[in-house]
């Protein structure tokens, strides 16, 4: 197995026990936001089909819900 085989699995682990943000899990392993995409989409769904179902579940979750985060960012910015 390869470095970049590895590091989707623990990225998507973490990303299924913390319920994170693709930009809070590449703030964690150091690596871009890009990359963590593509390893828990493309990388992973070679490895382990079921894990990355349940991180896809999770990834739809936070697209869904982006649209409040970024009010209550904005919010919070200008309320001072």
């Amino acid at each position: 197995m390869t470095l970049a085989e590895i590091r989707a699995l623990e990225e998507a682990r973490y990303i299924l026990k913390t319920g994170c943000t693709v930009r809070a899990c590449a703030a964690v392993f150091g690596v871009g936001k890009s990359t963590v995409h593509s390893d828990v989409t493309k990388r992973l769904q070679r490895l382990d089909e079921d894990l990355y179902s349940d991180v896809a579940k999770i990834l739809g979750n936070n697209l869904a819900e982006r649209h409040i985060r970024g009010g209550e960012s904005t919010r919070r910015r200008y309320r001072g």
